[in-house]
């Protein structure tokens, strides 16, 4: 049995699709099911069962022998949640719990980290860099952030664990993330509604309006890396996923628009207040580590990602 925790979140959702793609059936699903708006991520999917997050640790106990390998990526991924109880509650202990049965029961363990930690970059996207020089810029990169520096410190570890930094992940089966979708399910929203596209304006004089990058990774290519590392279990450690190369955000306006067979109409607005002084302006993961682990495919880049979301998915508010 393959486990994936948050399988009715975002990523979960996708990864569940991918491997029921690739013929895997015997899929135990862990998260909170009492959720209406994630119900259709999962609820047509043929799986083997469905367990709810509080009592997954004890279904473990339980059921440990039959598991092949554990793929955690459940947490509260609210970059704008403040409550650090709630955050070091899901993402923190909650892993470190996951762990330790993995090093207890003899388990492979794939765990979900993120950008995030990175905070402004200020020493770059390196996932060579140690943890605990970098500063996250809140608490959701701090909660993440907190459980990479203690995985590392760990005497007893998993005999093969991998923690992966999740870039800037677009696509299917984000429709219950609300304001914490992608920038490319709400440019889909707003110029199907509008005709039109708002972006930030840039408060930065090192970076022109629109020409504000990112690393826009899509979700089934995210996928295919965390597929990847269940069959090839290289070397343990902590891995940037990630294009390795940036897009505009015009350039994401573009890609939109050429999706939905429209001409480009972007309108530029200023960054509210309250975030403008944490406001990203360059994010780029380096996948030297990753490529070294053996992984060669070509990631989608912006406007072939989008166009497969918003035509395949988008369009007809489809799920994966």
């Amino acid at each position: 049995m393959i486990v994936i925790t948050g399988a009715a979140g975002f990523i979960g959702s996708n990864m569940v699709a991918e491997l029921l793609e690739r013929s895997y059936t015997d899929l135990i699903l862990v998260d909170d099911f009492s959720k209406d708006e994630k119900k259709s991520n999962y609820i047509d999917k043929n799986v083997k069962e469905l367990v709810d997050r509080n009592v997954f640790g004890k279904w473990l106990d339980e059921n440990h022998k039959f598991v092949q390998i554990i793929v955690h990526l459940g947490a509260r991924t609210d970059t704008a949640e403040f409550d650090l109880e709630i955050l070091s509650k899901l993402n923190t202990e909650y892993s470190q719990m996951i762990w330790r049965k993995c090093c207890e029961y003899g388990l492979p363990l794939i765990y979900a980290s993120s950008a995030a930690t990175y905070g402004m970059g200020e020493l770059g996207f390196d996932d060579n860099e140690n943890p605990e020089n970098l500063k996250p810029l809140n608490p959701y990169g701090v909660s993440k952030n907190e459980f990479d520096k203690w995985a590392l410190q760990q005497e007893k570890k998993p005999f093969f664990w991998v923690g992966l930094k999740f870039f800037n992940v677009y696509g299917p089966n984000e429709y219950h993330k609300s304001r914490m979708a992608s920038v490319i399910y709400h440019a889909f929203n707003q110029i199907s509604e509008t005709g039109k596209l708002k972006l930030f304006r840039s408060h930065n004089t090192h970076f022109l309006d629109g020409e504000q990058k990112r690393d826009f990774v899509y979700v089934k290519d995210v996928c295919d890396v965390l597929a990847f590392f269940m069959l090839n279990r290289s070397k343990s450690g902590i891995y940037n996923i990630g294009t390795g190369t940036v897009a505009t955000f015009n350039q994401l306006g573009e890609s939109v628009f050429a999706a939905l067979d429209k001409d480009t109409d972007v309108e530029f607005v200023d960054t509210p207040k309250d975030i403008r002084d944490k406001y990203q302006y360059y994010t780029c993961a380096d996948i030297t580590k990753l490529r070294a682990a053996g992984y060669d495919k070509q990631f989608s880049n912006i406007f072939d990602g989008a166009n497969d979301y918003v035509k395949n998915y988008l369009i007809g508010n489809k799920i994966r």
